[in-house]
């Protein structure tokens, strides 16, 4: 009998985790309940693990088990930018009460701050792993860039300022990480996507 890709049987370790993540309320109740998020709300803000809690995620973002790798645990608060209420002289809809966003995504915000907080090491991506009623939990992959064993590496060598190559530094507050990109509209391209690169202030002063 032919496997398709789609099957139970034919899918590798990486992809039942994945679909597992996909539905984790459902496949995962222990994270959502009482027991792991408690724990992580008393935990620091930002907290070193020893390994990932979504290896699927963590391996695509880039993560290695080895020496120069760190793996920091941070959380955000969610919600939206709701103002209060100004009872005088303003028209209901000039207001500026809902519908207020910031410029950048949650994600992007947890990395620059674990980024601040860990200045000797340089963020190399991000990914969720839970949230509750006031936070979001995320996972960063910070990469020692001095350290011989990340400078030997081949993926992990080119965001190291010592094989020569510097423009990776403070990756993460200048939109060069996955959530930055996805947040550029990067991730778009072709038909609708002509402004965005390399960037929208960029592109916008390009006839100037």
């Amino acid at each position: 009998m032919m496997l398709r890709s789609g099957d139970n049987m034919a899918q590798g370790l990486y992809q039942h985790v994945r679909a597992t993540w996909k539905r984790p309320k459902d496949s995962l109740p222990h994270m959502f309940r009482q027991t792991r998020m408690a724990q992580w709300r008393r935990e620091p803000v930002n907290c070193k693990i020893e390994r990932p809690t979504r290896l699927d995620a963590a391996r695509r973002m880039g993560y290695k088990a080895k020496q120069g790798v760190v793996l920091v645990r941070t959380r955000v608060r969610r919600g939206g930018l709701r103002k209060g209420k100004i009872h005088m002289k303003r028209k209901p809809s000039k207001a500026g009460i809902t519908k207020i966003t910031m410029a950048k995504n949650t994600q992007r915000i947890a990395e620059e701050r674990v980024g601040r907080h860990f200045p000797n090491l340089e963020v190399l991506n991000s990914y969720w792993v839970g949230e509750d009623g006031k936070h979001k939990y995320f996972e960063v992959i910070m990469i020692d860039t001095h350290h011989p064993a990340i400078i030997s590496d081949k993926q992990l060598g080119v965001f190291c300022g010592a094989n020569g190559n510097k423009s990776h530094r403070g990756r993460a507050y200048r939109g060069k990480t996955s959530a930055g990109k996805r947040g550029r509209g990067l991730h778009n391209k072709g038909k609708g996507a002509e402004k965005l690169r390399p960037s929208l202030k960029a592109n916008q002063n390009r006839g100037k």
